[in-house]
């Protein structure tokens, strides 16, 4: 069974739908209990990286979620579910993250500019392609380049950029995707990245 954390933030049906388009058996949960007993986990976020912390701190999802990563059991973060995994974020203020991975999260900076000249539009947000770094169960079967969805203002900064999976550019080149041991993430949206996005989740299913 795999859970989708409900904690009032984030795509979650649409989640939930996609996973099951692939085969798999997913309900959302906003029980601790049952993200407890997961058998895979998936935490979605939309929205400020401060509120959603708050959110899972006050429905009781923080431990839970940290038992089921550090029994090795198979762990998708997506967009601030990949973003939650970090140390800290700097999105309005100073905040600490879960702390699973090393880094933080910071801004697209304001000055950032395409190949052309052109300012980057913040926030990121439309199709943009992965550029592949080794090898990650996530992307098995997944071509270097393809197109993703993405739509963010914020992006993580690894402290060990061996965490890194897969990277995007725009206006800079920064990490979209992250995969250490059980724990696998992404900033962009497989339940928003067709045939791609489904292939993803596939994988995540076979971990």
């Amino acid at each position: 069974m795999v859970i989708v954390v409900d904690y009032g933030m984030g795509n979650l049906r649409s989640v939930q739908k996609a996973l099951e388009r692939v085969g798999l058996e997913a309900r959302v949960s906003a029980d601790p209990e049952m993200v407890r007993r997961a058998d895979r986990l998936v935490l979605p976020g939309v929205g400020a990286f401060h509120d959603c912390l708050r959110n899972l701190e006050a429905g009781g999802f923080v431990e839970p979620v940290l038992e089921h990563i550090r029994a090795g059991r198979p762990f998708l973060g997506i967009c601030l579910g990949m973003q939650l995994l970090f140390e800290e974020s700097e999105e309005f203020g100073r905040w600490p993250g879960l702390g699973v991975l090393r880094g933080r999260v910071v801004r697209f900076p304001h000055d950032a500019r395409e190949r052309d000249g052109r300012p980057v539009k913040v926030p990121h947000m439309g199709w943009n392609r992965l550029h592949l770094h080794g090898a990650s169960p996530l992307f098995e079967g997944v071509e270097e380049g393809a197109f993703v969805y993405f739509d963010h203002s914020y992006y993580v900064v690894p402290g060990d950029e061996r965490v890194t999976a897969a990277t995007t550019e725009h206006g800079l080149v920064f990490c979209s995707s992250v995969c250490s041991d059980n724990v696998v993430a992404c900033q962009f949206h497989p339940e928003k990245s067709q045939r791609v996005g489904l292939k993803i989740l596939e994988n995540f299913g076979r971990m």
